[in-house]
């Protein structure tokens, strides 16, 4: 696996997200109250990008005709034909036993730390002030 930097954190709104090309895959990010997570920006129904979805929750009921929505803009929704995916674990809410989009890892990495070397070229001074998000494909 290579790990490629894609965005900074403050480039991924709470509770928002970002499309990113990765080696020319589609790549969408999440922010989830700070918790990030990449999924691969296409609906394995038909191809829709995710990232231009919408945020929804669960609906659950202990009752006929009562219920209530846990798990607040966790999973996204396919704008094209609703099929909604779990954003923690690319899971399909629909078809959960079959159908899944692809999950990347990703991390929060300091911009300091990334701009470690070893270099051999020549160095002039550095300063980074931002976290930056680091998608591993």
């Amino acid at each position: 696996m290579s790990r490629h930097v894609v965005a900074r954190v403050s480039e991924v709104p709470p509770e928002g997200a970002l499309r990113v090309t990765v080696k020319g895959r589609p790549i969408a990010l999440f922010n989830l109250s700070g918790e990030f997570f990449a999924l691969y920006d296409r609906c394995p129904h038909e191809g829709a990008s995710l990232c231009a979805g919408r945020r929804v929750s669960i609906a659950v009921a202990d009752t006929p005709g009562e219920y209530r929505l846990e798990r607040r803009g966790e999973m996204i929704r396919c704008p094209w034909h609703g099929w909604d995916f779990d954003i923690r674990t690319g899971q399909s809410w629909c078809d959960p036993e079959h159908t899944r989009v692809r999950r990347y890892a990703v991390s929060v990495e300091a911009g300091e730390r990334l701009a470690k070397g070893p270099f051999r070229a020549e160095s002039v001074p550095v300063s980074v002030e931002d976290d930056y998000l680091v998608v591993e494909v």
